[in-house]
């Protein structure tokens, strides 16, 4: 597939999440995380999707499998594009939330006639926070990042998810383990000169692409612009080349 760009919406309240949507004319992708999502709720989504864009729903749920399994019923009606949970909670949460996302969406076709479309479903392997050292002095996992984010993927990818969250240093080999239709969904994404801030495991758009990714993540290199439709395009630009 075509490497696409998702613009996060890292906004403090609804009316700054589409005030800053509202300058961008054309279809986008945009996600909505926990900040923006527990501030506006469900109706932020709605309304972001009404104006003819994608969305995609940063939740990162990570609980008992029936709780995320209801959980995501529930999401699975708001008509988003894309969710997640976190590879965390293992193969029997995964599925779960398969399940329940499925039913969800299967109610939302019933409640608009529009057909029973299921969101991706993604699954957070590490952090792009998340270090070599963190890993394991303060995760007490011991093994190599890499390794470490590959297990997660293939666990991912058994419980029948559309692909997962990582770095985009980890993406290619991601798609060398696993079928190269699993989606990899990579943050930490800077214009060169741009600060890392609370990242570490960044990436430019062009070395991102380069190194296999599917979706871009980016937030503060558009959001913090000056000309935030300039910068998103900027982005495009570097991606494609």
């Amino acid at each position: 597939m075509k490497p696409q760009i998702i613009i996060a919406l890292d906004f403090k309240s609804k009316e700054e999440a589409l005030a800053f949507v509202g300058r961008f004319t054309d279809p986008a992708y945009f996600k909505i995380g926990m900040e923006l999502f527990y501030a506006a709720g469900p109706d932020v989504v709605r309304e972001v999707k009404a104006r003819g864009h994608k969305v995609f729903l940063d939740l990162k749920l990570h609980d008992i499998p029936n709780t995320v399994k209801s959980a995501m019923r529930v999401l699975g009606t708001l008509g988003v594009d894309m969710t997640n949970v976190h590879a965390a909670g293992g193969r029997r949460m995964m599925a779960a939330a398969l399940e329940g996302l499925t039913e969800g969406a299967a109610v939302r076709a019933e409640q608009t006639g529009e057909p029973a479309t299921r969101p991706l479903l993604i699954a957070v392997t590490q952090l792009t926070s998340t270090d070599q050292a963190m890993l394991g002095e303060e995760l007490c996992i011991s093994g190599d990042m890499k390794d470490v984010v590959a297990h997660y993927a293939r666990n991912a990818a058994a419980a029948g998810l559309d692909g997962v969250v990582c770095s985009a240093w980890e993406a290619g080999d991601i798609h060398g383990q696993v079928d190269p239709g699993f989606l990899t969904v990579t943050p930490g994404i800077r214009l060169a000169g741009d600060a890392a801030d609370d990242q570490s495991r960044i990436a430019t758009p062009a070395r991102a692409v380069a190194l296999g990714a599917d979706y871009l993540v980016i937030g503060r290199s558009i959001t913090r612009a000056d000309d935030p439709v300039a910068a998103y395009q900027r982005c495009l630009r570097e991606m494609e080349e």
